[in-house]
């Protein structure tokens, strides 16, 4: 591999000294096509990237080995087997090869395997009136003059993505029925199913998994909206964080939680 000092100074003894190529290989003991590539091309660095790797000695037992691997990585965590214990595996069935081309190729299997999944994921979609989402945001707004904090309530129909936005001064049980009263009439009716987070006005009790318990005045209003909750999970964005996003303006950059949306009213 060359490097950028050795390209610099084949370039300058021949566009500069006047050099011919069979000279600057003789005094910088390099290949007379590699000081042609270097002056033909305008490029600062060359690499040599092997396309086929030569395993003499793994070559046949490549599909023992992803058998191994594929094996080891359908595990749990604690039953794995380390590379050491794969490549002593391997060596009882007959391999007579080193331990380093054994790493080796687990760690490109591994990065390829990474690579193919990485890709996957699951749509989240909804049925027209099948759920709502509803959540609070921290906003910083000027008052007369003054500047203040005040909490938006975000109700958003999951399937049209259509959103209401209300400022209130707090997070109150009451500010929390009034932002869905209004949010339910705006929208002309109600959906089968809320998603919410775990607001306090809301959950006194959380449970694993899905399990909550619900304050008693909580449960009244879904009672009376003929809505079934549904918590958000935990550390997952995607279920309740739509709610406040994709919204006409954001807030501020003391406040990164929430976002607001042009058609909020106070």
């Amino acid at each position: 591999m060359l490097i950028v000092e050795t390209i610099a100074r084949i370039r300058r003894e021949h566009f500069i000294k006047g050099k011919t190529i069979k000279e600057i290989a003789r005094d910088l003991k390099v290949s007379r096509n590699t000081v042609r590539k270097v002056l033909r091309s305008g490029e600062t660095s060359f690499e040599y990237e092997r396309q086929v790797q030569p395993r003499p000695k793994l070559g046949r037992w490549a599909v023992e080995l992803d058998g191994l691997l594929a094996g080891n990585a359908a595990k749990s965590a604690r039953e794995q087997l380390t590379l050491i214990r794969i490549f002593e595996e391997l060596r009882g069935r007959g391999y007579d090869g080193g331990y380093d081309a054994v790493r080796r190729y687990a760690r490109r299997w591994s990065k390829e395997r990474g690579q193919s999944t990485a890709a996957a994921y699951v749509p989240l979609s909804f049925a027209p009136g099948e759920a709502y989402q509803f959540d609070w945001s921290h906003e910083v707004v000027l008052l007369s003059g003054t500047t203040v904090m005040v909490k938006a309530a975000h109700v958003r129909l999951c399937h049209s993505r259509m959103l209401f936005v209300r400022a209130y001064p707090r997070e109150t049980q009451e500010m929390v029925f009034d932002a869905h009263d209004r949010a339910f009439a705006l929208f002309k009716g109600t959906c089968g199913r809320g998603i919410y987070d775990n607001m306090k006005t809301a959950v006194e009790t959380i449970f694993v998994g899905k399990g909550r318990l619900y304050n008693r005045r909580s449960c009244r209003c879904a009672a009376t909206i003929w809505s079934i909750r549904s918590p958000a999970r935990r550390r997952r964005a995607g279920r309740r964080g739509r709610s406040r996003t994709r919204s006409g303006w954001s807030g501020n950059a003391s406040s990164r939680r929430g976002c607001g949306s042009k058609t909020s009213t106070s």
